[in-house]
């Protein structure tokens, strides 16, 4: 578990491809979606409905992530009869939803738009883990990063994807997604260290008059 996923209170990281049994069962999932069988449709969604709409939510950060991940679904399922396989069927669908995800973001720049939910997590009220006050500055700070910043941050850190994933999903080298991640989290201490100093500071003080 990174410290990010740490402070932000998801799960242990996953990886996209678990290896030829869950290669095997991907594909009968697949064929069975393009087969029109409603049941491996719905295995598919309720397998992947999380994963999604929890990048979405932290790309985006918005009321209209519920929608965006919905939007990812329905191409999904569209896409399904171009899938060869080459890739995890994650990995494609991270693609997908981060395709989605930077379009959407890419409008809402060239609108002037900016939201300050960027970065929150996908519960609506989830039980705080950790130091609360350390999670909601993680999430601002998220909020701050550039987009391709973000989305290699995320996808690592949080997700649990490796480099070797990151660059299908992007499109760019395993150079580059090491490159990102490593000025995102240079990024993310800057904006951290004043915050993470005041509190430091205030535990001191606090310490100090307790012992006074």
């Amino acid at each position: 578990m990174t410290p990010v996923s740490k402070a932000l209170g998801v799960g242990e990281a996953r990886a996209v491809d678990g290896g030829a049994d869950e290669r095997a069962e991907e594909q009968r999932i697949v064929a069975g979606c393009l087969e029109g069988n409603r049941q491996a449709m719905t295995e598919l969604y309720e397998r992947y409905q999380r994963r999604v709409f929890s990048l979405v939510l932290r790309m985006v950060g918005s009321s209209e992530a519920e929608e965006l991940a919905q939007d990812v679904f329905v191409r999904i399922f569209r896409g399904l009869p171009k899938f060869r396989g080459d890739a995890a069927l994650g990995t494609w669908i991270y693609r997908l939803a981060m395709n989605v995800c930077l379009s959407f973001l890419a409008k809402r720049s060239r609108r002037g738009q900016i939201d300050s939910r960027i970065g929150q997590s996908p519960e609506p009220t989830p039980p705080r883990v950790g130091n609360p006050w350390l999670r909601d500055q993680l999430e601002r700070a998220l909020a701050e990063l550039p987009d391709g910043y973000r989305a290699v941050l995320i996808l690592h850190d949080v997700e649990g994807l490796n480099h070797q994933e990151i660059a299908e999903i992007i499109g760019c080298r395993v150079g580059t997604s090491k490159s990102q991640l490593h000025k995102a989290r240079m990024r993310m201490r800057k904006l951290l260290g004043s915050e993470l100093d005041a509190e430091r500071e205030s535990k001191v003080i606090k310490a100090s008059e307790v012992g006074a």
